[in-house]
């Protein structure tokens, strides 16, 4: 299998299945969302976490303003003169 830039962030400790994280990571998820699928995978299988799922759309369907709100509920800060493309990159990469 190719390296990702991604290989690195899977090796910490934290990380339960370094694969499920590695891939979506390279999908585009979150630090904070690709470790807590991660976990979930390994402690409860892959199959039954896969089956759960989440509703929410991909953030390129949200508005400026739904980013914007997101990046505060997360205590991201200097967000306010980015454009979406880069608030979406910000939010991704917390």
């Amino acid at each position: 299998m190719a390296k990702s830039r991604y290989d690195k962030e899977a090796e910490a400790p934290q990380i339960k299945d370094p694969e499920v994280y590695v891939a979506l990571r390279e999908d585009g998820a979150s630090k904070e969302k690709a470790a807590r699928i991660a976990n979930a995978s390994a402690r409860d299988g892959r199959s039954n976490v896969g089956e759960r799922g989440g509703g929410s759309e991909s953030y390129e369907e949200w508005t400026v303003d739904d980013l914007k709100r997101r990046a505060k509920e997360l205590d991201l800060s200097s967000y306010s003169d980015l454009t979406k493309a880069e608030l979406i990159e910000l939010l991704r990469e917390h």
